[in-house]
């Protein structure tokens, strides 16, 4: 249950994610450095490399996702650009089980929505040549219809196998987005979201944005494309296995997707009893705002840190 002091932090949080001038502030702090390293494979590719090699021996695949938002100029998309094709290659190079996420504001779709999808355009063409796929991520909610116009554009072009989209449950506009790309055959990610939005446009209460989880994700496993059912929350899971279960669905008729660091014991579990678990694995020095809103999501991460630096 949810608590008014739980929502207070959560709000808190979101607002501290968005001061990236904070960062170096914070990661003095030894208590803070520890968590941030549960939820963030390293800095470097490497170091995500490393972290994916280990999950593809507990038999889970994996998305990679270079953390970067603060993409202000053309040039910074284009390295954007070099480090998700050199990423890709890296994958085919060591040969683990894992694709890409991107996010369409390191591609420039704050300042140049042209350039964001040629940026965008130039990462899902590498990886249609490696036959791998690029999951769009989605952000908040003032780019979520330029996001969808870009994928839909992409999708064209390329199709499912290699490009999808992400919606966020707790939008109130999502169960419509779900079922028009449904019908359009993107493969989605469904997630409940973690940004910090007005009640104009997103569902302020938690029981809501489950009940539209739970509504969107009988529309994507309706639909007969293959998608992301992306959460923690065992209800979710269990939601989900008993309405494939109702509609005899097949395990690998989609996948679960899981946070690196957050509920591995449940990542495991569904992957031994033989349902696809994808983990999207963040990296980059970039890290504060992904962090700061996987915070937000349990507070009570937050009272970890706090105790451990009164210990000293």
């Amino acid at each position: 249950m949810t608590t008014a002091a739980d929502q207070l932090s959560r709000s808190a949080l979101l607002f501290l994610s968005r001061q990236s001038n904070l960062k170096d502030v914070a990661t003095r702090l030894k208590p803070f450095r520890q968590l941030a390293s549960r939820f963030i494979a390293g800095e470097t590719l490497e170091e995500a490399v490393e972290a994916v090699k280990a999950l593809t021996a507990k038999g889970l695949t994996a998305s990679f996702d270079h953390l970067n938002e603060a993409v202000r100029t053309p040039q910074e998309t284009r390295d954007e650009v070099r480090q998700y094709q050199r990423l890709l290659a890296r994958i085919d190079q060591v040969g683990v089980k894992a694709n890409v996420s991107l996010k369409l504001t390191q591609c420039g779709v704050l300042f140049d929505r042209n350039l964001a999808l040629q940026n965008a355009r130039a990462v899902v063409a590498d990886a249609a040549a490696r036959d791998s796929f690029v999951r769009v991520d989605m952000e908040e909610s003032a780019v979520t219809q330029v996001t969808l116009d870009i994928v839909r554009d992409l999708h064209s072009e390329f199709g499912e196998t290699h490009v999808g989209a992400v919606l966020q449950s707790y939008l109130k506009r999502t169960e419509e987005d779900a079922k028009a790309l449904c019908a359009e055959r993107v493969r989605i990610r469904l997630c409940k979201g973690a940004y910090l939005e007005g009640p104009d446009v997103a569902f302020p209460d938690k029981k809501d944005v489950d009940a539209n989880f739970v509504r969107c994700m009988h529309i994507l496993l309706d639909s007969g494309v293959y998608h992301g059912i992306a959460t923690h929350d065992e209800r979710m899971v269990d939601a989900t296995l008993e309405y494939a279960a109702r509609q005899h669905l097949p395990k690998g008729a989609f996948e679960f997707q899981m946070l690196y660091g957050i509920r591995r014991d449940l990542q495991e579990r569904l992957a031994k009893e033989g349902h696809p678990v994808r983990v999207y694995v963040p990296y980059g020095k970039h890290w504060y705002p992904y962090f700061m809103r996987r915070l937000a999501e349990r507070p009570a991460n937050l009272w970890f840190v706090m105790r451990n630096l009164m210990k000293g």
